[in-house]
């Protein structure tokens, strides 16, 4: 208080208002000494203009951040700092499942749980194998249900080649499968698996149902087994005495019989060397012949491999055959 009953004004706020006045009156009093002089106030020894320069320097050293900017930059260091400990330490797909699980909590409070599913087209996938495929849990939402993902998981089992994946609001789910059809067991290296018709396998092992289906032995069989089932097709009565079809070096196909005969086809020309071979069954009864192998590489002449007893009568028959020397008594 001063002695007169009034408030005294801030130190501060005193200096505050003297100190520009006294600078433009020091500013003042230099020039008007410098002009009485007869002298040119001297410049700045910088090469750029002194005024510019000085006002940049104070606009930076009286520059103040906002306190919402301040925030804003702590929150983004924050972040960047949990995220790089997260990557670190390996704590990603925890953190992004429980995220998601607390989503999916969120939403099922909300009505959206998946009550009920109905599959259809499903005969050798299970409905057990089909859920897990889609990702589907008991705790999965129908609002945050990703439908593209869950059918390109389905589509990763073998035997699924096509899905269809429907939400119904507010807690259905409708999943339909289109399956590959089993066409053939393939042997290879003694394992013996289930292919499509496109040679997909699609079980590393034989289900007692599938135990008939044609068998296709060798490297690169399981794709080319529609070929050659294909054109025994066309010959019934050939096709029921087939054991196995074996391809050669991936290049040509051998025919094993359930009798233990074996057929010698061509690379090229499969269907004109059935055709002959058909017609000589019909009419000289070959393929119930004793014999081990009928050849039909070669497209103007067909061998006949005989088996051992067969070859050792044929042996003796030819020596009785022999006709006797010529020559008087001495």
């Amino acid at each position: 208080m001063d002695g007169r009953g009034r408030l005294a004004q801030s130190l501060t706020r005193i200096v505050s208002r003297v100190a520009p006045w006294r600078a433009r009156a020091s500013a003042h009093g230099r020039a008007a000494s410098y002009a009485n002089a007869g002298r040119r106030m001297p410049a700045a020894r910088s090469g750029l203009s002194g005024r510019p320069l000085r006002r940049f320097s104070t606009w930076i050293f009286n520059l103040r951040v906002s306190s919402a900017v301040e925030l804003a930059a702590g929150g983004l260091f924050l972040l960047a700092t949990l995220a790089y400990g997260m990557v670190a330490g390996g704590h990603v797909p925890a953190t992004v499942g429980a995220l998601a699980q607390a989503r999916d909590a969120a939403a099922n409070a909300a009505g959206f749980r998946i009550a009920s599913i109905a599959l259809s087209g499903e005969r050798h996938v299970s409905r057990e194998e089909i859920l897990s495929a889609a990702g589907i849990t008991g705790t999965t939402s129908l609002l945050f249900f990703d439908v593209d993902a869950a059918r390109d998981r389905l589509k990763t089992n073998p035997w699924i080649a096509d899905a269809t994946v429907l939400k119904l609001y507010p807690d259905r789910l409708q999943i339909g499968i289109k399956e590959r059809e089993a066409f053939a067991l393939w042997q290879q290296a003694g394992r013996v698996s289930v292919v499509a018709g496109d040679g997909t396998v699609l079980e590393p092992f034989v289900d007692p149902r599938l135990t008939r289906l044609p068998l296709v032995v060798g490297v690169g069989a399981a794709a080319r087994a529609k070929e050659i089932l294909a054109l025994l097709e066309s010959y019934p009565d050939l096709r029921d005495q087939v054991r196995a079809s074996v391809l050669i070096a991936e290049r040509r196909w051998n025919l094993r019989l359930r009798s233990g005969l074996d057929i010698r086809l061509p690379e090229t020309g499969v269907g004109q060397a059935l055709v002959t071979l058909a017609a000589l069954d019909r009419d000289k009864k070959l393929l119930s012949r004793d014999i081990v192998a009928i050849d039909l590489r070669l497209p103007d002449r067909v061998t006949v491999q005989l088996s051992e007893a067969a070859a050792a009568l044929r042996a003796e028959a030819l020596k009785e055959k022999k006709p006797a020397k010529k020559g008087g008594s001495a």
